[in-house]
């Protein structure tokens, strides 16, 4: 009996030590109570705000950021250098090489030429184009005041083949001025000549009506390409005097054709226009003149 007393107490020691640790860490297993534990070397990092988009959509960097690249230099337009020169003109926002050649007096063909333009539709602003054929010194031009005497015209020139002459020719001539200008068309004059509205005469008429050319000349434009003018036909006559005839509803010559005063060139139309009219006009060298100063009395 005594040895069993002994015993048990050493037993109970053993084992509530060893129950009392089994139940900790039952306790610390069981999944009803985790620890509040925050692993801080494997929490996020609040990140930096993002840079406001500018106005096209990108990000731009802190404070006023670097600007952006610069678009490689656009190259001058061609001719700048002679840009104010005397023979020469700088293109203008709306400008064709057509317009250029009415307001200038020569035909569209030369000036393209002068100016080695492979593609006359292609000119741009800015751009400044010889107006004057290359052998002339254009600064030597002097302009003479408009005058109503007449004279008899004479018929421009042309090869024993029939085909234009080349139209590279001084720019003024002795007798130039003296040409003898008829009327384009038989109808009354409804719109006189404003330079600063009208540059030429309206003359009324009906659709068909025979348009003819006021005085000998090549023609230096045959179309519909000029903006306000409907189908139109510009003839040089010299190297000081060209007419225009616009609106036609029909043309009957082309570009370079060579035609004589009083020739049927267009039938009377109203392209363009708000009513059948021919619109004429005479221009030296360039500029619109009134054409009822030069034109017979009727």
């Amino acid at each position: 009996m005594t040895p069993s007393r002994c015993l048990l107490p050493r037993t109970r020691l053993l084992t509530w030590p060893a129950l009392a640790l089994a139940l900790v860490l039952a306790g610390c297993a069981s999944p009803k109570h985790k620890a509040p534990v925050e692993d801080r070397g494997n929490a996020p990092r609040a990140s930096a705000p993002a840079p406001a988009a500018g106005p096209t959509g990108s990000s731009s960097a802190a404070g006023t950021g670097s600007a952006a690249p610069e678009a490689a230099a656009k190259p001058p337009p061609p001719g700048i250098e002679n840009a104010g020169k005397p023979g020469y003109y700088t293109v203008k926002p709306g400008d064709t090489l057509t317009r250029v050649a009415l307001e200038n007096g020569q035909g569209w063909r030369d000036i393209a030429r002068w100016n080695g333009l492979e593609n006359p539709n292609l000119i741009e602003v800015g751009q400044v184009l010889r107006v004057v054929p290359p052998n002339v010194d254009a600064g030597a031009v002097v302009a003479r005041p408009v005058t109503s005497g007449q004279v008899e015209t004479r018929p421009a020139a042309a090869s024993a083949a029939g085909t234009p002459a080349p139209a590279a020719q001084p720019a003024q001539r002795e007798g130039d001025e003296d040409i003898a200008f008829s009327w384009p068309a038989s109808g009354p004059v409804i719109a006189g000549f404003d330079d600063g509205k009208s540059k030429g005469l309206s003359i009324g008429g009906k659709a068909g009506d025979a348009v003819l050319a006021a005085a000998d000349g090549r023609v230096a434009y045959a179309g519909s390409g000029l903006r306000g003018y409907g189908n139109l036909v510009i003839v040089k006559h010299n190297n000081m005097y060209l007419t225009a005839y616009a609106h036609n509803q029909t043309l009957l010559v082309k570009e370079d054709q060579v035609v004589r005063r009083g020739q049927k060139i267009a039938e009377m139309g109203a392209s363009d226009a708000e009513r059948v009219q021919l619109h004429f006009e005479i221009r030296r060298q360039g500029k619109p003149v009134d054409p009822a100063k030069l034109l017979p009395a009727r």
